[in-house]
């Protein structure tokens, strides 16, 4: 059903759990893909284009890049992210100026560079969370980053369906992804005893794999979903944030 042979696509944050997974998947569809991390070495893809999303001359030319590199562009999955953790009072300028850097204002930069180059029919996801759907306690600045990345969406999705750009955005919960296990070892939790116990609290048994979220990236950026426009879709297995 979500056949994108033919579709020329870029994903940021391509050498992560979900990231990588969204690649896999969409390749196996028939996709050519750009990816866009830190470092794509590792990441099999028709083009790579490595760089640092909290430059804004890097992010601004993402879009462009990936065009002249696969020969056209249809889809954007803006996935980069990261995880800040801590109250208001507990958050560094530091912390303040990644989370909003490169779960905000690089999906800003590369969702306003990209609408200009995109033809009818063609699809940005975006990556929120449960998380800034409603709030979670001591993650602050995160749960307002991707509050903020859902109402982007929101609205985008609302200005920009009439040039036949459809825009979404998928809300995971916890997914199993190295990044949080890497979270669970530096707070002293042992991954796999953690990603078990979280697994308890969710209805359907387990926390999500990256392929459950990659999947529902896939029927948003696919034709099956050509009616669906400025949705914010929860990816949750039922558990809400608490």
């Amino acid at each position: 059903m979500t056949d994108l042979k033919g579709k020329k696509a870029l994903v940021t944050g391509a050498a992560g759990g979900i990231g990588a997974a969204v690649v896999k998947a969409l390749r196996a569809k028939g996709c050519s893909v750009a990816v866009a991390d830190r470092d794509v070495s590792g990441v099999e893809a028709e083009a790579h284009l490595p760089g640092n999303l909290l430059e804004a001359g890097y992010a601004d030319g993402l879009p462009a890049a990936a065009k002249a590199a696969l020969g056209g562009l249809d889809i954007v999955v803006n996935n980069a992210g990261v995880i800040t953790r801590g109250k208001v009072d507990e958050t560094s300028d530091a912390d303040w100026d990644l989370s909003v850097g490169v779960n905000v204002e690089a999906p800003f930069r590369i969702c306003r560079a990209a609408i200009p180059l995109l033809p009818p029919g063609s699809a940005i996801v975006n990556v929120a969370s449960c998380w800034g759907l409603r709030p979670g306690p001591g993650h602050a600045v995160y749960c307002m980053t991707k509050a903020a990345i859902a109402s982007l969406t929101q609205c985008m999705g609302m200005d920009h369906a009439g040039a036949g750009i459809r825009i979404n955005a998928v809300a995971p919960n916890e997914v199993n992804t190295p990044m949080l296990r890497t979270g669970f070892a530096k707070r002293g939790f042992d991954p796999d005893t953690a990603v078990a116990e979280l697994g308890r609290t969710v209805p359907l048994g387990r926390i999500a794999e990256p392929e459950d979220i990659a999947e529902v990236i896939l029927f948003l950026a696919s034709d099956v979903a050509r009616y669906i426009v400025g949705t914010v879709v929860e990816v949750n297995g039922g558990k809400p944030v608490k």
